[in-house]
């Protein structure tokens, strides 16, 4: 049991929170809300005691643990399961199954158990630190945002995981499916104070507007009792044979006190800018194929049609082609094959993770929502950008200093500006907190054209997904129906790494040996091409860096009319352009070699668990 008394912090003249209160009993796990800002994250470190705290009292058990998902990376061993490994203590000090097990459930498969944890993407080495976190069976788990870098599969087994875990847990996570299918109870940061109640975060809210409902009839009474004692006050004063009544009313005035205004806190409210058109069909796609490596496709014969007012949700473990798929019906990456039919008065808008990296830095906000359509005027935009709750001079901030959240609603703003009958959404709850994530899902719902999206939120596709384009099986299929009835008739098939049958005493040995000797066999034939990977991934990080330099160029001598430097310029970065187009297809091709070799080991991996 953990109990926090009084507890406040101040930074400087801001007070994040004053005088909570909050006791963890036996086996709770606790969702924390609050918007961005509030002090969740604060209130993590202080509890881990990696913050100082100003007032108040924390009373923690003795032998109590706590374990939480580090941010920062720090691996010591030369694998992804010797570092996983070297958290387990005691009896367990050798259970390499439970890490395997762990591994295989957050996206890991048999090969990458040999690979070193730092050749790994930051997001998979997040996912490192997230399995030591949970295998040391602590007595209570901080989880902040845990499900960042996580598909849909990999959230589905975690979301399993807490609800079986024994001890306690509090969990912040803009997910409110993912909090509301673990938790227990929630409470929330609001107003620098904090509330608790037992229930999931939809019951919180509601009890949260009750209160203030119920608190503003109260002061509304209130105020009118007190402006007619002061009425009665100014009036009697004066006369003699009133005084004494006067000052009797002026105390009662007195110790009636005064209840403040609620503060209210910003919030993301908007609707997309539907263009009209007569479109039933919005568009139809015929036997869509792509693939860098032509002998293996990401998607191939994939055929439908999307009708007005329908939404397409595509969904599938990441990196199996779920952005390709989008980016090419966008027109943004060539087909190999099929066909698309738009309607002639299909307009689009994209948001995608790409958009958002093309950003102008040097821009203000005001900025580039200004550049969608210059015809908008100030008054429009300055509209658009309080929406998305960059009001005044919040607007004139430049896009370089803004965070990840503040970018997403900058570009959703431009998608507002742009009237537009289909979208292309992808991971667009990136970055955005609980309510932001509400608001979009809101203006998803009341969009009157067609909608593709891109997500990994079990909540999102529930609310707004009418069909499905699922990758899985190794192809992607199409699904007329909405997510609760994918799960019902088809569901995600069960990956075998998940649940791998544990080899008896007698043939343990011998398993393990065989396994090794594949996977360093795997390893001797995915080295070089790991070495290519990493070279290509070099090249194409410079080459972007040069071209945003050149793109700023180009802005400068655009505005001074140097109309020959602007001409070389061009050239250079069409010709650089050509090139990191070259260099992102040898990058998808190596890849997709490297998985082809991991799959002619897959069967044999799997009979060595059997």
């Amino acid at each position: 049991m953990i109990q926090v008394s009084n507890l406040s912090k101040h930074f400087g003249g801001q007070t994040l929170f004053e005088n909570i209160n909050f006791m963890l009993r036996a086996g709770d796990k606790i969702g924390l809300v609050g918007r961005n800002g509030s002090g969740k994250s604060t209130l993590f470190k202080i509890l881990l005691g990696e913050e100082e705290h100003d007032e108040g009292e924390i009373l923690i058990p003795k032998n109590y643990t706590i374990g939480t998902l580090k941010q920062h990376i720090h691996f010591t061993h030369k694998t992804v399961r010797d570092e996983c490994a070297s958290v387990l203590k005691g009896e367990e000090a050798f259970d390499t199954y439970k890490i395997e097990k762990m591994l295989f459930g957050l996206g890991f498969d048999a090969e990458d158990l040999d690979k070193d944890p730092l050749s790994f993407s930051g997001g998979y080495q997040i996912r490192i630190n997230l399995i030591k976190a949970l295998a040391t069976n602590p007595s209570m788990l901080l989880l902040d945002e845990p499900t960042n870098y996580l598909d849909i599969v990999s959230m589905r087994w975690l979301q399993s995981f807490l609800k079986e875990f024994q001890g306690e847990v509090i969990l912040i996570t803009h997910d409110r499916d993912f909090m509301d299918n673990v938790t227990t109870h929630t409470m929330g940061i609001q107003r620098k104070g904090l509330r608790f109640i037992q229930g999931n975060s939809t019951k919180y809210y509601a009890k949260l507007e009750e209160d203030d409902e119920k608190y503003l009839k109260t002061k509304v009474n209130l105020d009118k009792k007190r402006a007619e004692l002061e009425d009665f006050i100014t009036r009697q004063k004066a006369r003699a044979s009133k005084a004494v009544m006067a000052q009797s009313k002026a105390k009662q005035l007195d110790k009636m006190g005064e209840m403040e205004d609620l503060e209210n806190e910003s919030s993301l409210a908007f609707n997309f800018n539907y263009k009209k058109t007569p479109a039933k069909i919005i568009f139809e796609a015929k036997n869509l194929a792509f693939g860098y490596d032509k002998t293996k496709p990401l998607f191939k014969d994939l055929s439908f049609i999307l009708e007005k007012g329908k939404c397409l949700g595509i969904i599938g473990k990441n990196g199996k082609g779920k952005s390709t798929l989008l980016n090419a019906i966008a027109g943004e990456l060539p087909l190999q094959n099929g066909e698309i039919y738009f309607h002639p008065e299909t307009s689009f808008a994209h948001f995608g993770q790409t958009n958002i990296q093309r950003l102008n830095e040097k821009n203000s906000i005001i900025d580039e929502i200004y550049a969608v359509d210059p015809l908008l005027g100030i008054a429009k935009v300055r509209s658009i950008c309080g929406t998305m709750m960059f009001s005044g001079d919040l607007a004139k901030k430049e896009i370089r200093i803004l965070s990840g959240g503040e970018r997403s609603r900058v570009m959703l703003g431009k998608i507002i500006a742009t009237p537009a009958n289909l979208l292309f959404l992808d991971e667009p709850t990136n970055h955005l907190d609980m309510q932001s994530i509400d608001s979009l899902c809101d203006a998803i719902r009341n969009f009157e054209g067609s909608v593709i999206l891109v997500t990994h939120s079990e909540m999102l596709l529930r609310a707004v997904a009418d069909q499905l384009v699922i990758f899985h099986h190794q192809r992607a299929e199409f699904f007329d129906g909405n997510y609760d009835e994918f799960l019902e008739k088809i569901g995600w098939e069960e990956d075998i790494a998940t649940s791998p049958k544990k080899p008896t005493p007698s043939n343990r040995n011998d398993s393990k040996k065989l396994r090794a000797s594949l996977i360093q066999e795997r390893s001797s034939k995915l080295s070089p091409l790991k070495k290519e990977i990493d070279a290509c991934e070099k090249k194409i990080m410079h080459l972007e860096e040069e071209l945003k330099t050149k793109n700023t160029l180009l802005i400068k001598h655009s505005q001074e009319n140097n109309i020959g430097e602007l001409q070389t310029l061009s050239k250079a970065l069409a010709l650089d352009e050509s090139t990191l187009h070259l260099l992102y297809d040898q990058f998808e091709s190596l890849h997709v070699k490297h998985d082809e070799i991991f799959e002619t080991y897959e069967e044999q991996l799997k009979n060595t668990q059997n």
